[in-house]
């Protein structure tokens, strides 16, 4: 491996490739010093440390946001409108005819798609700008002063703008990485914020003495990444044989082949839907905590404790778990329904040998995805309640080790692992290409 980035670099091209990628990523990361226009940032960061249950949901957007938002710059929602307006175009896509020939219309048809999703994602960052600043004022009173387009309204605008055009600059920043540099530049963008605060997690142990909690986080760390790049790269090979065709004098197809259905082919989604909808319940309920009225404060406490991740509780834990299994038969369904593959086979004149082409290839390609889409929504779900495991292994609760100061949280971890392994199979190819040994026997 040394020698393949050794030769990697030794490569005018590909050296240019990789100065480019980390020079953007310095520009992204020297950018989210560039705060919002009238924001507190200690008393956010206090409140984000501070362990109540309201922080939950800025946590998680601060993951997405790739660390920004703690810092509340323009950058602050990072480019997770972008990945929403994503989600939402793919799965309209099987419902709205017009949607689901544009995506078969080859690379014309994606580019208009990729524009659609733009269009999408400005309302979109707009929309969670508002949000974030209204959920923040509720959450920590007078950490933004009069935001409101009725007293202020050229001052609020100010803050919604500027965190929406940080946004789509966010965006044109990867956009950039993935034309001219090495690796998705969306994915690099998270990916660079997530790694930047390791070395913090692994100051805080150091400060606090707790070396043999720091040794074990890594090595827990390690087995979970192995598992991941296991899972990430396992796959089903289902074997396709092509008829031959005569054409003229010329003989074509007659060829094996295979198609690979991967153990997990929905990545990290499923994560994010599961810890976006359950981190609303105790999200809502600490705004009725203070109630004046009993009833609402004594319900508001039960469901801040047992949807709260910081409380351990096991309700939330293994909610999650079973939401992240589902969502990831839903996820990998949708997906695998849009690829058409028993269609495109039959197009091509490929079969499954001992299947018909068309309905009876269809149903057994549904019934082998299913399967193994079991194992992979099975480690999804262990990865997801990972700090859950952490916290009850003996040493690992104490006041300085909370499931919060993992080094790596469960999504960032899929995220990390996922992103390292594309960026890596990319300068195998480039390396590839070249007569070079890459990074993957």
């Amino acid at each position: 491996m040394v020698q393949a980035v050794k030769n990697a670099f030794l490569l005018p091209d590909l050296r240019r490739k990789i100065v480019f990628t980390l020079l953007i990523l310095v520009v992204y990361r020297a950018i989210t010093q560039v705060p919002v226009p009238g924001v507190n940032r200690e008393v956010l960061n206090q409140f984000l440390n501070s362990g109540q249950a309201g922080a939950n949901i800025l946590q998680f957007l601060d993951l997405l946001s790739g660390g920004v938002l703690s810092r509340f710059s323009i950058l602050a929602m990072g480019v997770y409108p972008y990945i929403t307006a994503s989600i939402i175009l793919q799965l309209l896509t099987p419902m709205i005819p017009a949607l689901e020939e544009l995506s078969k219309e080859g690379e014309q048809g994606q580019n208009k798609m990729n524009q659609y999703t733009h269009w999408l994602t400005v309302p979109l960052a707009a929309l969670q700008a508002y949000g974030q600043v209204v959920i923040i004022q509720q959450s920590i009173p007078g950490i933004i002063e009069n935001f409101s387009f009725v007293t202020n309204p050229l001052g609020s605008l100010a803050i919604i703008v500027s965190m929406t055009a940080g946004s789509m600059f966010a965006i044109w920043l990867g956009e950039q990485i993935s034309e001219q540099g090495i690796g998705n530049g969306v994915s690099i963008i998270i990916f660079g914020g997530i790694v930047a605060g390791m070395p913090g997690r692994i100051y805080q142990f150091i400060s606090l003495g707790e070396y043999a909690t720091l040794f074990i986080f890594i090595i827990i760390t390690v087995v979970t990444i192995l598992g991941i790049v296991i899972i990430t790269e396992g796959q089903r090979r289902i074997p396709v044989q092509y008829g031959k065709r005569v054409r003229g004098n010329k003989v074509y197809g007659g060829q094996s082949s295979h198609i690979p259905l991967k153990v997990n082919s929905a990545g990290m989604i499923p994560l994010i839907f599961a810890q976006s909808i359950l981190i609303f319940p105790s999200s809502i309920g600490s705004f009725f905590s203070a109630s004046s009225n009993g009833a609402i404060a004594s319900a508001a406490a039960f469901v801040v404790q047992w949807f709260s991740p910081r409380s351990g509780a096991w309700p939330y834990w293994i909610t999650y778990f079973i939401m992240v299994v589902l969502f990831t038969f839903f996820y990998t369904d949708v997906v695998f329904k849009q690829q058409n593959l028993s269609d495109n086979l039959q197009r091509q004149g490929g079969f499954v040998p001992g299947l018909r082409p068309g309905r009876n290839t269809e149903n057994y390609l549904n019934a082998v995805m299913r399967r193994i889409t079991l194992v992979g929504a099975l480690f999804l779900g262990a990865v997801a309640i990972l700090p859950w495991i952490a916290q009850i292994i003996p040493g690992l609760s104490s006041t300085g080790s909370q499931t919060s100061s993992l080094l790596i949280t469960s999504t960032g971890l899929l995220i990390v692992v996922g992103v390292a392994l594309d960026t890596m199979k990319q300068l195998e190819a480039q390396l590839s290409m070249r007569n070079y040994e890459g990074f993957i026997k």
